[in-house]
């Protein structure tokens, strides 16, 4: 699948995988996919909850299938041609089973919004799972929490987030630095905050979406002097990559352009990086990159970072 404009630096767009679960439309980013497949011979596994259809070996490899329409309570249609879109994220292979495939989008995060506060589910295990809202054409594209998805269902299928729950942090410290955290996943967004909290760090500021984590840290531009230097005023930048209005990528592109706020480091903690986004993180001026869920990493590199200010 053709991803170059994964390597295009500050273009603040991205490649949306449209498709359907019954008769609503989709999005998945196009740096999750990995393979698309016509409906496959899948083998239940014992003991599994109902949203996990089971497990299927394509390419000599395991992996388990979730069914979107149990995920999201609806019906599959009767006519539907079902499709399993086969992801990599978090540093694990995952099925997603869907109804159709539309085709590829290319549209800018700005044209992405947060989703409404209010979205009327009443099942607290996926509530939240969208993580973003773009009209395309005239029509509206729901962008999942896919990483939330599978943690939820994660410990009865055994899918691979090690690490995620791992609350062992290196040497306890207290620190009153004001660290940022941009993250669209309301899960992940507090997990980090939480993680920071434990290790020490108290004076933590997050953000759903890029754009506002910009305006946040530029508000600090002009409050920096000689005698204050811009990293007692925000020590670090904690940046997801995929976010509604702004991604992390041009995040970070702004803030190692500006003369002042260049100082400030940006760790970009995300379910995408690969050696293709390493690459381009490290062209827009990230000072670290760690895919998720590698927790204590990123949080061994924000004290190790800190303390060399």
């Amino acid at each position: 699948m053709d991803t170059n404009i994964l390597l295009e630096s500050g273009t603040n767009e991205l490649e949306l995988l449209e498709f359907t679960v019954g008769s609503n439309t989709y999005g998945i980013n196009v740096a999750k996919v990995s393979e698309i497949m016509m409906d496959q011979t899948i083998t239940p596994m014992p003991n599994s909850p109902e949203e996990v259809e089971g497990v299927f070996i394509p390419r000599d490899k395991l992996i388990s299938v979730i069914d979107l329409h149990k995920v999201l309570r609806t019906e599959r249609p009767a006519n539907g041609k079902d499709i399993i879109i086969v992801c990599q994220f978090n540093r694990m292979d995952v099925a997603f089973h869907v109804s159709s495939v539309r085709g590829i989008q290319r549209i800018s995060w700005t044209d992405i919004n947060e989703p409404p506060a209010v979205t009327g589910s009443s099942d607290s295990t996926y509530s939240g799972m969208a993580t973003g809202v773009a009209k395309v054409g005239g029509k509206i594209i729901i962008i999942l929490d896919f990483e939330k998805i599978v943690s939820a269902l994660n410990n009865s299928t055994g899918l691979d987030t090690s690490g995620i729950d791992d609350s062992s942090q290196p040497d306890r410290i207290i620190s009153n630095k004001r660290i940022v955290v941009a993250d669209d996943s309301q899960f992940l967004n507090k997990m980090i905050v939480s993680t920071l909290a434990k290790t020490g760090y108290k004076n933590v500021v997050s953000f759903q979406n890029g754009e506002d984590a910009w305006e946040y840290v530029l508000s600090y531009k002009n409050k920096a002097s000689d005698d204050t230097p811009v990293t007692d005023l925000i020590a670090c930048v904690i940046s997801d990559i995929e976010m509604p209005k702004m991604d992390g990528h041009r995040l970070t592109k702004l803030i190692k352009d500006d003369p002042v706020l260049k100082k400030i480091p940006v760790i970009l903690f995300s379910s995408l990086i690969n050696e293709q986004m390493y690459a381009k993180g490290k062209q827009v001026g990230a000072d670290a990159q760690f895919a998720k869920p590698q927790f204590n990493d990123l949080v061994a590199s924000l004290i190790k970072i800190i303390r060399e200010e």
